[in-house]
Protein backbone atom coordinates (compact mmCIF):
# COMPACT_ATOMS: atom_id res chain seq x y z
CA UNK A 1 0.00 0.00 0.00
CA UNK A 2 1.35 3.65 -0.95
CA UNK A 3 1.90 5.81 1.63
CA UNK A 4 1.53 9.61 1.67
CA UNK A 5 4.13 11.88 1.40
CA UNK A 6 4.04 14.48 4.76
CA UNK A 7 5.12 18.27 4.73
CA UNK A 8 8.70 18.04 5.28
CA UNK A 9 8.85 15.04 2.06
CA UNK A 10 6.63 17.24 0.32
CA UNK A 11 8.59 20.41 0.71
CA UNK A 12 11.91 18.13 0.17
CA UNK A 13 10.62 17.51 -3.52
CA UNK A 14 9.73 20.94 -4.43
CA UNK A 15 13.21 21.44 -3.68
CA UNK A 16 14.71 18.74 -5.49
CA UNK A 17 12.38 20.46 -8.49
CA UNK A 18 14.49 23.96 -7.76
CA UNK A 19 17.51 22.68 -7.20
CA UNK A 20 18.00 21.43 -10.34
CA UNK A 21 16.82 24.36 -11.70
CA UNK A 22 19.59 26.63 -10.25
CA UNK A 23 22.01 24.38 -11.37
CA UNK A 24 20.84 24.26 -15.19
CA UNK A 25 21.17 27.79 -14.46
CA UNK A 26 24.84 27.77 -13.68
CA UNK A 27 24.38 28.26 -9.77
CA UNK A 28 26.94 27.14 -7.20
CA UNK A 29 25.32 26.26 -4.30
CA UNK A 30 26.96 27.47 -1.18
CA UNK A 31 24.49 26.29 1.18
CA UNK A 32 21.40 24.06 1.40
CA UNK A 33 18.59 23.94 4.35
CA UNK A 34 15.68 21.49 3.71
CA UNK A 35 13.83 22.15 6.93
CA UNK A 36 10.54 23.45 6.73
CA UNK A 37 10.52 27.16 8.09
CA UNK A 38 13.96 27.85 7.34
CA UNK A 39 14.93 30.31 4.90
CA UNK A 40 16.72 30.83 3.02
CA UNK A 41 16.46 27.04 1.73
CA UNK A 42 18.91 27.84 -1.18
CA UNK A 43 22.19 29.91 -0.86
CA UNK A 44 24.12 30.42 -4.30
CA UNK A 45 26.34 32.75 -6.09
CA UNK A 46 26.29 33.44 -9.43
CA UNK A 47 29.32 33.46 -12.08
CA UNK A 48 29.67 37.31 -10.86
CA UNK A 49 30.04 36.01 -7.24
CA UNK A 50 26.74 37.83 -6.40
CA UNK A 51 25.02 35.84 -3.56
CA UNK A 52 21.20 34.39 -3.66
CA UNK A 53 19.03 33.53 -1.47
CA UNK A 54 16.49 31.06 -2.71
CA UNK A 55 12.92 30.81 -0.95
CA UNK A 56 11.26 27.64 -1.69
CA UNK A 57 7.39 27.54 -1.16
CA UNK A 58 5.61 23.86 -2.04
CA UNK A 59 2.08 24.03 -1.59
CA UNK A 60 -0.71 21.64 -2.27
CA UNK A 61 -3.01 22.38 -6.00
CA UNK A 62 -5.24 24.17 -6.50
CA UNK A 63 -3.45 26.72 -3.71
CA UNK A 64 -1.16 29.16 -6.18
CA UNK A 65 2.56 28.37 -5.87
CA UNK A 66 3.49 32.09 -6.61
CA UNK A 67 1.99 33.95 -4.03
CA UNK A 68 3.65 34.33 -0.54
CA UNK A 69 3.65 36.55 2.46
CA UNK A 70 3.89 39.68 1.20
CA UNK A 71 4.95 41.71 4.75
CA UNK A 72 7.35 37.95 5.45
CA UNK A 73 8.91 38.27 2.50
CA UNK A 74 10.02 42.38 3.28
CA UNK A 75 11.65 41.70 6.07
CA UNK A 76 13.32 38.56 4.23
CA UNK A 77 14.40 40.76 1.91
CA UNK A 78 15.62 43.30 4.55
CA UNK A 79 17.88 40.32 5.77
CA UNK A 80 19.01 39.89 2.13
CA UNK A 81 19.73 43.67 1.26
CA UNK A 82 21.64 43.71 4.63
CA UNK A 83 23.89 40.34 3.58
CA UNK A 84 24.29 42.02 -0.18
CA UNK A 85 22.36 38.98 -1.63
CA UNK A 86 19.32 39.23 -4.05
CA UNK A 87 16.08 37.42 -3.10
CA UNK A 88 15.08 34.46 -5.41
CA UNK A 89 11.35 33.19 -5.00
CA UNK A 90 10.53 29.20 -6.06
CA UNK A 91 6.78 28.26 -5.78
CA UNK A 92 6.30 24.65 -6.19
CA UNK A 93 2.75 23.47 -6.83
CA UNK A 94 2.07 19.54 -6.10
CA UNK A 95 -1.02 17.79 -6.61
CA UNK A 96 -2.68 13.91 -6.56
CA UNK A 97 -2.69 13.05 -10.51
CA UNK A 98 -6.03 11.49 -9.72
CA UNK A 99 -7.95 13.70 -7.41
CA UNK A 100 -7.11 16.95 -6.12
CA UNK A 101 -8.70 16.12 -2.70
CA UNK A 102 -6.21 13.11 -2.40
CA UNK A 103 -2.53 13.15 -0.65
CA UNK A 104 0.24 12.70 -2.81
CA UNK A 105 1.95 9.27 -2.39
CA UNK A 106 4.95 8.15 -2.43
CA UNK A 107 6.84 6.73 -5.53
CA UNK A 108 3.63 7.61 -7.49
CA UNK A 109 2.59 10.44 -10.30
CA UNK A 110 2.12 13.64 -9.16
CA UNK A 111 1.05 16.53 -10.73
CA UNK A 112 3.62 19.81 -10.61
CA UNK A 113 2.69 23.42 -11.05
CA UNK A 114 6.45 25.21 -10.98
CA UNK A 115 6.50 28.57 -13.25
CA UNK A 116 10.27 28.97 -12.24
CA UNK A 117 12.14 31.00 -10.34
CA UNK A 118 11.09 34.87 -9.95
CA UNK A 119 13.31 37.57 -8.54
CA UNK A 120 12.49 40.01 -5.84
CA UNK A 121 13.85 43.21 -5.39
CA UNK A 122 15.34 43.84 -2.32
CA UNK A 123 14.39 47.54 -2.38
CA UNK A 124 12.90 48.01 1.05
CA UNK A 125 9.23 49.55 0.81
Amino acid sequence: MSRALNKQELHNLAMNHVGKDLEQRGFEFIAINSKLKKHPQFVCIDKNKQYFFVIVRAVILPENPNNYDVVWMETFKKHAFENDAKVLYAGVGLGNINDEKQPIYLNEEYLLEYNGIQVLETNLN
